[in-house]
């Protein structure tokens, strides 16, 4: 490579790169870079050595010597009077009243977007305590393909509504696993009824039947309703009321309350299936389809298929 060529090299990569001495670098051309090397060739012994500073110097000096150009502070800025401003705005927004419609859209799809993410990841998480936690009711089929998680409360009128939808979808669906968690927070009868339910399920007799049995009695369901219940199936509702206060009876019903803290459920029925969280009675075919779509991709929101 020729010395002209090494200085060509050079000084293309300290203009390129700044120039330390240089507050704001000018456009400098390809032919002035090499009237620059052309310069530095001829008034340089063969004898020297160009170093790095010495061809800054030389660069610095050149670029000095070239016609100012306009730099960022050279150029005037018009002040802007908010008095004068505002109304065009407002004037502009009101005659495409669409952009406000746009930008409102747009962001609630960053909102929900947002939201999605933040529970998947909460979910995710807390995914042993929702379906593995031990002293859970499980329905169905206990190996089932997809799980719909139901968390209530027995004096829940709006849990009382959807009772024949989760019977419906347990029955048609011979490959759904179904969880019943007792979040009981509307009264302290709900409290005593759930602590009695978590003792029912740990027994042989039909938790079902138990179930349907509280959610159709008339009135406020309390402890003495579920242990009418518990004894109709056979069980002794002394031992049942001896041991509905126990630490592991305490542990199921505390689990729920962090599931619910944590995802910020506030109330009942809620259901959780996939990466989504439902609040609310929902349409039973609304519940359908998301099953549907957790075979079909793997979430309850499946992606649009071109076409």
């Amino acid at each position: 490579m020729s010395r002209t060529t090494v200085l060509l090299v050079l000084i293309l990569g300290l203009v390129a790169g700044g120039v330390g001495v240089a507050t704001f670098r000018p456009a400098v051309s390809e032919a002035q870079v090499r009237e620059i090397a052309a310069a530095v060739v001829a008034d340089t012994p063969q004898t020297e050595v160009l170093d790095r500073p010495a061809i800054e110097t030389i660069v610095a000096d050149f670029i000095a010597s070239q016609p100012k150009q306009n730099t960022p502070a050279d150029v005037a800025v018009a002040e802007l009077d908010p008095g004068k401003l505002n109304p065009m705005i407002e004037s502009f927004l009101m005659d495409n009243p669409s952009i406000l419609q746009r930008v409102s859209e747009r962001l609630q799809q960053e909102v929900v977007a947002t939201r999605k993410a933040e529970t998947r990841t909460q979910l995710a998480a807390l995914s042993s305590e929702i379906y593995e936690a031990p002293g859970q009711i499980v329905l169905g089929n206990p190996d089932g393909d997809v799980t719909l998680v139901e968390m209530f409360d027995y004096n829940c009128g709006y849990c009382r509504q959807a009772l024949p939808n989760l019977a419906t979808l347990i029955d048609e669906d011979p490959n759904l696993r179904v969880i019943l968690k007792e979040f009981p927070i509307l009264s302290q009868g709900s409290a005593e009824a759930a602590r009695v339910a978590v003792l029912v399920s740990e027994t042989d007799v039909d938790y079902w039947t138990f179930h349907e049995a509280l959610f159709t009695s008339p009135g406020q369901v309390d402890k003495a309703v579920a242990l009418k219940a518990a004894s109709d199936l056979g069980l002794n509702p002394i031992t049942l009321e001896m041991g509905m206060n126990t630490p592991a009876v305490s542990a199921v019903i505390e689990a729920s309350y962090k599931i619910a803290e944590t995802l910020n459920i506030t109330g009942t029925p809620t259901y959780i299936i996939g990466d989504e969280i439902i609040p609310g009675a929902v349409d039973i075919d609304q519940l359908r389809s998301r099953i549907a779509n957790m075979r079909a991709c793997g979430s309850t929101d499946c992606p649009a298929i071109p076409g």
